[in-house]
């Protein structure tokens, strides 16, 4: 018997994300809505809602759903931001932001995902997403700054690019390590001008590959 896909997103948010402590009931609400199956393979669709990464092909994963929970919530986002994200990868974390209102602008380096997403995140019509082909390691300049950023690779340091496009005040979530599928999610804030980090703990990511990345 197949189950209904929302009864299994509820299922999904209620024991793997809000019972590990993601308490944004924005961040809940998107999840909820955001069909996670139809960002996988369809062979993998009945693994959509496991407690787990996937593959989605060309070496690149869909996080574990409580990752891209407790990532949406450090970011604290508002309806209306801009937010920036590296890495779109299947668009899951894209169409999450863009359930809570944000403005998205996500850039992904690998060209068939980039092609696949793309026509994915219009055919569902998330009109507040927009899709770049590129090396996100330096970001989107000339559609910055922007009010959050999220990077869903690991690379050795933080790209003083990102930085930079970083509105003030201004979050940034984004794991940091010099050993690779090894690196601490790091929490990035800046205000008046002061740039702080704070480590949120370990966590493992595919690489982030660019002129700032490995």
């Amino acid at each position: 018997m197949r189950i209904d896909p929302k009864i299994r997103r509820d299922k999904m948010v209620k024991e793997q994300v809000e019972a590990r402590g993601v308490r944004d009931k924005a961040v809940l609400a998107a999840m909820k809505k955001v069909p996670r199956h139809l960002f996988v393979e369809e062979a993998l669709s009945p693994r959509a809602y496991n407690d787990s990464p996937l593959p989605i092909g060309e070496g690149q994963t869909i996080s574990q759903p409580f990752i891209v929970g407790f990532m949406s919530e450090l970011l604290q986002v508002s309806p209306g931001q801009k937010v920036l994200e590296i890495g779109t990868g299947s668009g899951y974390q894209a169409a999450v932001l863009a359930e809570m209102g944000a403005e998205v602008y996500t850039i992904e380096r690998i060209k068939k995902l980039f092609m696949a997403t793309r026509k994915l995140l219009f055919e569902m019509r998330y009109f507040n997403i927009r899709v770049k082909l590129d090396d996100g390691t330096t970001g989107w300049p000339d559609e910055g700054p922007y009010d959050r950023i999220i990077v869903t690779a690991g690379g050795p340091e933080i790209p003083q690019s990102l930085v930079d496009q970083l509105a003030d005040p201004g979050r940034m979530v984004i794991p940091v390590g010099h050993e690779r599928r090894r690196q601490r999610l790091m929490l990035v804030t800046k205000e008046e001008g002061k740039v702080v980090e704070e480590d949120m703990g370990g966590c493992a990511f595919v690489d982030l590959v660019g002129k700032q990345g490995w």
